[in-house]
Formats: structure tokens, C-alpha cells, sequence
């Protein structure tokens, strides 16, 4: 009985994770939907930044008020995380530029592969052959979903590289740290979120103005766009600390499967908001695809061998400082 309180516990504070992450997710993006689309504010990267920002200012408050409790983690382990998170944000922004959209939602989807392979390299992570069909299904759905026009150009496609591989290594990055160093998504957040913060604004500005042509400091503000760029802020806090969150309770890939269900929640909810143009029965049937190939996800990792490490990359001494035997910590993994 305890033991299947325990699980149910488990299971009761991932779902409530991953809808922490899905609400503040789609609602950030319909927020800065309508603060680029509608008010015309395309700083994408200063707009990043300045959510890391407020994300800072979180921390700080939470740590002065003693919910966050020091922490450590090696300047060099800050940097390498800081330039993977970086790359991620400023390729996938250049990605977007340089391609059609077509291609850049492949290369998105590519990502599920990558976070697969760094997790069979580095983790030892297998899959079974369920597991494996039911990502298939998924990107299978999503790209019938989202893929339409496609062309590739040189430039494009390295950024596209570029942005795929910097993401996929941030995630596992995240995953990775919290498990080495014991840290809470919110000594993680306190660690990089001032680094990010600092080194996108001031990098936030000069790329802006390559992609765009438009000068930050000409922007101007006005009341109706001021509260949505707060908003988005707000927001944004809840959307970098759920992703901490998820990514460290499950692992890069569960989040990266799981995540494309906020893909067809913002075309749902795109639908319903922006008027029904774009839907049509291909759309229809890449979502019907995509949900079941996730509903299976979730049934066949979680079964015995649906997704297991072949050996433990843990520490010992990790392992009992926080008392867990070899089998526990791998169940607490198990999506």
C-alpha cells in the first residue's frame, strides 16, 4: 500500500508538472503572438532576455525569503550550459529567418532523435521497439500537421544544425546538472537565469537588429503594449521554471515527445481565437496521429524495458547522500 501511495503521488505531481508547463507555455506564445503581431514589438532575443530577467528577479526574492537554499554548481559546468542555451535561442531565431517554415518545423521535430542519441551515448539509455514506433507516430503526426512548403538553402540548413544540436544538448544539460550537483529546479534557475539574462540583453539588441533592421531604442512603447510585454514576462517566469521542472523530473526526450502536444494545443487554440483559416482535414489527422502516438509514448515508456539505462552513470556517494537505492532512482526516471 505505501509504496502504490507513493507512486500515486509520483504520478499526481508529474501531471500537474507537465500541465504547469503546458499552460504557461501556450499562453506565453499566444501573449507574444499578439505583442509581435499586433504591436509590433520583433525583439525576439531582448524580449528572451528580458524574461531571464525577471526570471532572476524571482530567484532572488525566493532565496531572500528562504525557499531557495545555497547551492553549488562549477563555473565551467555555467558556461558550457549558458553557450548551449544561448546558441539554442539565437539559432533557433536565425533558423527562422533563413528558412521556410516548412523546414524549420522539420528541423524542430529532429530534435526527438538527437535528445534519443545523446541519451543512448551519454545515459545508456534503451529503448524498445515500442517506444521507438510511438516517437515515430508522433513526428509522423506533427509534420503532417505543420510541414508545408520546403526548400533548403546552405545557410539555412546550418543554422537549422546549429539550433537542433545547441537545444537538444541544453536539455539534456539541464536534466544532466540537476542530477550530478542535487540541485532543485530553482537552485538551477538561480545559477543560470542571471547569466542568460545579462549576456542576452546585451547581445539581445545587435542581433534584433540584424534579423529585423528595427531599433530596439526606437520602439515606441504605449500602454497597451507595455502591459503585454509585463505579461509576457510574468508569464515567462512559470515557463523557464516548469521546463526545469519537467526536464528534471522526466528526462530532454519524454519532454521533447510530450512537448509537441503544446504544438497542437496552439493550433487548437489558434483556430478557435485566429478564425478557422489553415484548417483543413490534413491538419485534422496529423492531430488525430500525433495524440495517439504520445498516448502511446506514455504506455509503452513506462512499461518494464519501455525505456531503461543499461548501466547507472550516477555517482555512488550521489546516490546515498540522498538515500535512494539503484532501483529507486532509476523508477523516479521512468516516464
Amino acid at each position: 500500500m505505501p509504496s502504490t501511495s507513493k507512486a500515486d503521488k509520483k504520478a499526481a505531481v508529474d501531471a500537474a508538472a507537465w500541465m504547469f508547463n503546458v499552460v504557461t507555455s501556450v499562453g506565453i506564445i499566444i501573449v507574444n503572438k499578439a505583442l509581435m503581431a499586433t504591436y509590433g514589438f520583433s525583439f525576439a532575443t531582448t524580449l528572451t532576455g528580458l524574461h531571464f530577467a525577471t526570471t532572476t528577479l524571482m530567484t532572488v526574492v525566493l532565496r531572500w525569503l528562504g525557499y531557495i537554499q545555497p547551492s553549488h554548481l562549477p563555473y565551467s559546468e555555467l558556461l558550457k550550459f549558458i553557450f548551449f542555451a544561448n546558441f539554442s535561442i539565437v539559432g533557433m531565431n536565425v533558423s527562422l529567418m533563413w528558412n521556410s517554415v516548412g523546414f524549420y518545423q522539420i528541423a524542430k521535430l529532429t530534435m526527438i532523435p538527437v535528445s534519443c542519441l545523446l541519451e543512448v551515448v551519454f545515459d545508456k539509455i534503451r529503448y524498445s521497439r515500442d517506444t521507438k514506433l510511438s516517437i515515430l507516430i508522433v513526428l509522423l503526426g506533427v509534420a503532417v500537421c505543420t510541414v508545408t512548403d520546403v526548400s533548403v538553402n546552405a545557410k539555412g540548413f546550418a543554422a537549422a544544425f546549429i539550433a537542433v544540436w545547441s537545444t537538444a544538448l541544453q536539455q539534456y544539460y539541464v536534466h544532466y546538472l540537476q542530477r550530478k550537483y542535487s540541485l532543485t529546479s530553482f537552485n538551477l534557475l538561480g545559477h543560470t537565469a542571471p547569466a542568460q539574462a545579462g549576456s542576452l540583453l546585451l547581445l539581445g539588441p545587435f542581433l534584433d537588429y540584424w534579423l529585423t533592421s528595427k531599433r530596439i531604442d526606437e520602439f515606441q512603447f504605449h500602454f497597451p503594449s507595455l502591459v503585454f510585454l509585463i505579461l509576457s514576462c510574468t508569464i515567462a517566469v512559470g515557463t523557464n521554471l516548469s521546463q526545469f521542472i519537467c526536464i528534471g523530473r522526466f528526462t530532454a526526450v519524454s519532454f521533447q515527445v510530450l512537448g509537441h502536444m503544446k504544438t497542437i494545443l496552439v493550433l487548437i487554440l489558434g483556430f478557435l481565437f485566429f478564425g478557422k483559416e489553415g484548417l483543413n482535414i490534413q491538419v485534422v489527422v496529423g492531430m488525430i496521429i500525433a495524440v495517439i502516438g504520445m498516448v502511446w509514448y506514455g504506455n509503452a515508456s513506462s512499461k518494464p524495458g519501455g525505456k531503461e539505462r543499461r548501466s547507472h552513470s550516477m555517482p555512488r556517494n550521489s546516490q546515498q547522500k540522498h538515500g535512494d537505492s539503484p532501483e529507486s532512482s532509476e523508477a523516479d526516471e521512468k516516464v
